[in-house]
């Protein structure tokens, strides 16, 4: 496509961000399942935007991402789309909520300020009287179960000992050294994901959906990950699951995906105590009874 053509589309023109995009497509020929294959963003997001039906768009920044990767694979700005696309779709949404429907309050059926304080002193009133009769009817309980207490216990009965309760260990925590095997990313809710090997190619660009599981391969020299939403990725290596590379709403760019960087994030996690064996986690510390152990002699009753 020509530089005109393409400044063009990509600037300022009359049509929307959506007609500009299909326009461009069709002039080169490609269908919507070929732009869906090669940009990894589903074909119903595609149809949405050309067609300016937003309201099954996901979020802007996600939404503008999608429409930047689908400019620039038709050889336009992508950047320049993208941010018209935002000023598009947030006009449209302050325009949906400037205008939407407010019906006043009927005076009539609002209670006056009179009507209003004598309903919370009725109220304040009953609540008094209730807790007035549950605290003598409690009173009158307590006292009768003590007294039938005093006159069943025999003279010079001793109480039995509490109960022993043994502290149960707590629960080996997997070791860091544990984390062995290939590093799979998988999505716990729609989000979009880039993994790309630091300045070489890229592996997986575009939208997973909740379930969606991704393996990064083995071969990858220096893999990294960029995503907005890293909370909601959950990153294994092997059989040991690694904690959240970042929180919520957080976007991460060059993050390393490298079993050993995801080691150390585990380690970092849930760190060696001192003296304890590489790769071994270090026993829990130990819990005091609140009673006696057994074999210990009580003590002294008065």
């Amino acid at each position: 496509m020509s530089e005109a053509a393409n400044k063009d589309l990509g600037g300022a023109s009359p049509l929307g961000v959506g007609e500009r995009l299909k326009s461009a497509r069709e002039a080169q020929g490609l269908g919507l399942e070929t732009i869906a294959e090669r940009t990894r963003v589903p074909i119903r997001h595609l149809q949405m935007i050309e067609s300016g039906e937003h309201e099954g768009l996901p979020a802007i920044p996600y939404s503008a991402g999608f429409v930047k990767v689908y400019a620039q694979l038709l050889g336009l700005d992508g950047v320049a789309l993208a941010r018209d696309f935002r000023a598009e779709l947030g006009g449209i949404r302050r325009e949906r909520d400037y205008h939407a429907p407010f019906e006043p309050a009927d005076p009539a059926r609002v209670p006056t300020r009179a009507l209003a304080l004598v309903g919370l002193g009725v109220a304040l009133l009953l609540g008094l009287a209730y807790l007035f009769w549950r605290g003598g009817g409690m009173g009158e309980e307590s006292t009768r179960i003590a007294a039938e207490t005093q006159q069943s216990a025999p003279t010079g009965a001793v109480a039995p000992p509490p109960p022993v309760i043994t502290p149960q260990p707590a629960p080996q925590p997997l070791p860091p050294a544990a984390a062995a095997g290939p590093v799979a990313l998988t999505a716990n809710e729609q989000v979009w994901v880039k993994v790309y090997d630091m300045g070489g190619p890229t592996f997986f660009m575009g939208v997973m959906e909740p379930g969606q599981r991704f393996e990064v391969p083995a071969t990858a020299a220096d893999p990294r990950i960029q995503t907005g939403r890293p909370h909601v990725i959950r990153v294994t290596v092997g059989d040991a699951a690694i904690p959240p590379l970042g929180t919520a709403n957080q976007t991460i760019k060059d993050v390393s995906l490298s079993p050993a960087s995801l080691r150390e994030r585990l380690s970092a996690a849930a760190p060696v105590a001192p003296g304890a064996a590489p790769g071994v986690a270090p026993a829990p510390a130990p819990i005091e009874p609140l009673v006696p152990p057994p074999g210990a002699t009580p003590a002294e009753r008065p």
